[in-house]
């Protein structure tokens, strides 16, 4: 893609109405998956293949992939109402939005965020139904989309209904808001948030180059307000697939006070052959941050196993059997998975 296809790509509309936007014409991957990128992270790209264009900008990469299953990790079939999952014991997933400021092309969850739900109020309210009367979970994780596209009012009184129940010990919010949006990231908001410790925020980072002077605001205000920040990076070809990269990624998170947390292995939705890291490949990877990186620096090296087997770390006792085509790991609970 020459430099004036790739630039626009990311035109926004000609009556400047949104501040998100996805053109009509172009690549058929942008038919499967809209294009969406704000202002402030598309004047951060160079060029459609460097790391972060390559992670917004849609390739004909996306339409070489067997892969069909829009839903791998079962999360659908481990919803017992809409907008739960609920797989593990003393924790669910509440998915409180199906937005976001950029669609990442490697997203788990397209098949929601590519829809409009427009009856969210009513699942939102039978989902806190389901919460309230489970008194066995413990922590609930706001997820999406992403849970800081809602206005601070609604998350506000989001929060307030899951904190006035006696058996919630934990709230946790999992974003990439404050990456590739870090405007968002307001003192109102910050306040707010902070009103409801315990209360822990994930942020999603995958290359150094996201870590900008407003990103580092954003952290701080939140840190300063004593909520815990931990990363999640998911591993992918041709964007951070390398020790050198990953190394300095982690170290300047530290830097924010974010705690590395968890290093993904991609999760194999259709139109993402293309970023896909091979499993012994990701191994070394892991093994080369040891060393450089202090020991509150290294992530968690996760797989969120096909099938509704949930996420494990991959580990010598975690992997079971390795083949040419697959590898079997164990899960948490002792049962076996196959992984590409």
């Amino acid at each position: 893609m020459d430099e004036t296809n790739w630039r626009d790509l990311l035109k926004p509309p000609a009556d400047g109405s949104s501040p998100c936007w996805g053109p009509d014409s172009g690549l058929r991957a942008r038919a499967l998956f809209p294009v969406r990128v704000n202002a402030y992270f598309a004047a951060l790209i160079q060029s459609a293949d460097d790391p972060l264009g390559r992670q917004v900008i849609p390739s004909a990469a996306e339409l070489d992939d067997p892969a069909t299953a829009d839903d791998p990790l079962t999360e659908e079939r481990q919803s017992p109402v809409p907008r739960v999952i609920h797989r593990y014991p003393g924790r669910v997933v509440l998915l409180v939005s199906d937005q976001c400021a950029v669609h990442c092309r490697f997203c788990m969850r397209k098949r929601r965020v590519i829809q409009t739900h427009r009856d969210g109020k009513p699942q939102l309210d039978r989902a806190l139904a389901y919460i309230r009367q489970r008194t066995d979970i413990q922590e609930v994780i706001l997820s999406g989309g992403d849970p800081l596209m809602r206005a601070d009012a609604d998350l506000a009184a989001l929060l307030s209904e899951l904190r006035a129940m006696p058996h919630l010990r934990r709230l946790r919010i999992h974003t990439r808001m404050p990456g590739v949006l870090p405007q968002r990231v307001t003192p109102a908001l910050v306040a707010l948030l902070a009103g409801y410790h315990p209360l822990y925020v994930n942020i999603h980072f995958n290359h150094p180059a996201e870590l900008t002077p407003a990103v580092a605001t954003a952290c701080n205000r939140l840190a300063d307000a004593g909520i815990p920040l931990g990363s999640q990076t998911v591993l992918l070809k041709g964007v951070n697939d390398d020790p050198v990269v990953l190394t300095d990624l982690m170290e300047r998170l530290l830097d924010l006070r974010v705690r590395p947390y968890c290093l993904h292995m991609l999760d194999r939705v259709p139109g993402t052959r293309h970023f896909q890291v091979p499993v012994e490949r990701a191994l070394s990877l892991l093994a080369a941050l040891r060393g450089p990186l202090s020991g509150m620096g290294v992530p968690h090296m996760m797989v969120d196993l096909p099938g509704g087997g949930g996420k494990m770390a991959l580990t010598p006792d975690a992997v079971i059997a390795k083949g040419p085509e697959q590898w079997w790991i164990r899960n948490w609970q002792g049962g076996i998975y196959t992984y590409p």
